[in-house]
Parts: structure tokens; C-alpha cells; sequence
């Protein structure tokens, strides 16, 4: 089954502006603390939305092409393992990483762990993107 993948093309686009237009006013002088901590969580809400999208591909991709019984109630590491093993990702720990800054970021509270999921945001949108290339290249 064809899966359409027009969702995680269009968030990820959107992740790519959000990541574009953070850099490109962290470099200006004249940017406030407030303004800086707004760009930062629009981009931690682009990475949630995309990881979600993102395991939730893998997961139908697998379903289709391999078997629905392989990914029926696996643990996130398990579906990120079978991934790996049928080329759509590389590197499970790394997915593992993604995992735990997307479990941490609906409990920001402060600027430590804020930083710590935007810079993980910034790594993440490169992998979403080969991802995504990967189902495109697959997606029978």
C-alpha cells in the first residue's frame, strides 16, 4: 500500500522555515530574551509534531511492506530497530535520542532543557528529512 507522505513533506518544510528564520534573527543584535525563547519553542513544537509523524510512518510503512504483527504494541526502541533493518533510518540510538527529547519536551520548565531539545531540534530535522527521503524511495 502506498502510504501519503504529503503530511510529514509539508511539516517538515515548515520545520526548515522555522529553523531558517530562528538562525537567521539569532544573529541580529538587536533580539530580545523573549524573542529568542518564542523562536526557540516554535521550532521544539515543528520537532514534536515531526517526530510524532515520524514513528508513526515507520510504523505503516512496516505494517504494509513487512507485517502488522511485527509492530503491533513494540516499544519505540523495537519499532526504531526494525527501521534500521529495512533501511528507512540509520541509527536506532539516535532515534532513541530523538525519543527521549520529544518525552522531555512537554515537560519544559526551564531554559536548561529548552536548550537541550532545540539544539536536539536542529539535529533531528536532517534525519526527518532522509527519513522521508528513504519512504519516498520505497513507498510502493
Amino acid at each position: 500500500m502506498k502510504l501519503d507522505l504529503i503530511s510529514l513533506k509539508r511539516a517538515i518544510g515548515s520545520m526548515e522555515k522555522a529553523l531558517q528564520i530562528t538562525e537567521g534573527k539569532f544573529i541580529q543584535q538587536d533580539i530580545s530574551t523573549d524573542e529568542i525563547e518564542l523562536l526557540k519553542a516554535g521550532v521544539i513544537q515543528n520537532f514534536e509534531i515531526i517526530y510524532e509523524l515520524c514513528w508513526k510512518f515507520m510504523k505503516r510503512w512496516i505494517e504494509s511492506n513487512v507485517s502488522a504483527e511485527v509492530v503491533d504494541g513494540v516499544p519505540r526502541k523495537e519499532l526504531f530497530r526494525l527501521a534500521a533493518e529495512n533501511r528507512l533510518i540509520t541509527d536506532v540510538d539516535e532515534w532513541m535520542e530523538y525519543h527521549r527529547a520529544r518525552n522531555i519536551s512537554s515537560h519544559i520548565y526551564d531554559h536548561k532543557i529548552s536548550d537541550e531539545v532545540y539544539q536536539i531540534s536542529q539535529k533531528f530535522s536532517g534525519a526527518a528529512s532522509q527519513l522521508l527521503k528513504n519512504l519516498e524511495m520505497r513507498n510502493d
